[in-house]
């Protein structure tokens, strides 16, 4: 069983259960048992859990079931029920270090990025199976709770990228400044937007995703305006795979002089967002204002993740990784 010391949402201390904050956020107040009915593990190779995964868009190596809240239990939907959490155990693919570790990893930094930097992002929490096993939920932004469903399309649908016009990696061709693009001719209320797009750059780079696609970024219709959906998929991949700073085969944008320090060394700094900011169509004002929030390691940050369900080891490399990106990041000479 799992020692339930923090609420499995919101981090705070002294709980053994959903915090009442968490059971508003993300259950629309209803109280719910974080420790699920069924195990993963033994519940994967079934039939009625392979048809639940394959009723959502999976991709990647991480699967995602449809899920339901039902008399405070969450419940894998069945089809006739219209999901309104996903939930995301660890994935199969047993090359990624620590795999285990990756619910929690998603878990604590998506509440970094809305605790410390007011990120707009989907509620969400942690889960466990009987055996203790963390597993990442979160709520459907997209679902209503009349059941309706909000239209919302993916940027490489947006942009026109699929496996038959670009290959099996379609999703990591092109750089971020197609997405700002499509932002600019496709959301009304393009600068804010485009703000709130430029900061989950930034996050990402700092915090270590280096896995950040087309499909990590969606529109989603609210009243008669797209607007940038909430966002989701945040975690640190450094603590899982070696990889590239950006997920994009053309990073940032493949039409911006990189500094000295880029050319040098290999890794952007805050002089090649700045540019980036600018490209896209951003004051240097608003441009600034968002690059000072990662100049250090805030203390909010650090504490969320003193508090999260990683291992101490785990905890040590992701606050390793994080400060050798800002030191990255604020570097102005070599």
């Amino acid at each position: 069983m799992i020692d339930i010391k923090n609420c499995p949402s919101s981090l705070q201390a002294g709980y053994e259960n959903y915090s009442p904050k968490a059971i508003k956020t993300l259950f629309a107040g209803v109280k719910v048992n974080p420790i699920l009915s069924f195990n993963i593990d033994e519940f994967r190779n079934s039939k009625a859990l392979a048809d639940a995964m394959h009723r959502i868009s999976v991709s990647g190596a991480q699967e995602k079931f449809p899920a339901i809240i039902k008399s405070g239990e969450i419940k894998i939907a069945g089809d006739d029920e219209r999901s309104t959490y996903i939930i995301k155990p660890y994935p199969w693919d047993i090359t990624l270090h620590d795999r285990k570790l990756i619910p929690a990893n998603e878990h604590v930094t998506m509440q970094i990025a809305s605790q410390v930097y007011g990120i707009h992002t989907a509620a969400n929490g942690l889960c466990f199976t009987p055996k203790g096993q963390p597993v990442y939920i979160t709520r459907r932004f997209d679902i209503l709770r009349d059941g309706s469903k909000l239209p919302m399309e993916d940027f490489a649908s947006i942009i026109g990228k699929n496996e038959q016009t670009t290959g099996k990696q379609f999703k990591y061709n092109g750089s971020y400044e197609d997405i700002a693009k499509a932002i600019r001719k496709n959301v009304a209320a393009w600068m804010v937007d485009l703000e709130r797009y430029f900061e989950l750059i930034i996050f990402n780079y700092i915090y270590g995703n280096g896995d950040v696609h087309l499909k990590n970024f969606s529109l989603i219709l609210i009243g008669d305006d797209y607007r940038l959906a909430p966002a989701y998929d945040l975690l640190n991949t450094c603590l899982h795979i070696e990889g590239s700073d950006f997920g994009l085969d053309e990073g940032l944008s493949l039409e911006i002089e990189k500094s000295d320090i880029w050319e040098r060394t290999g890794h952007p700094c805050r002089l090649d967002f700045e540019r980036f900011g600018i490209k896209i169509g951003l004051v240097k004002k608003r441009i600034d204002r968002i690059l000072n929030k990662y100049s250090q390691f805030p203390d909010l940050a650090n504490h969320l993740l003193n508090q999260s369900y990683l291992t101490e080891k785990a905890k040590r490399s992701y606050a390793r990784i994080v400060k050798e990106r800002i030191n990255r990041f604020n570097r102005v000479r070599i």
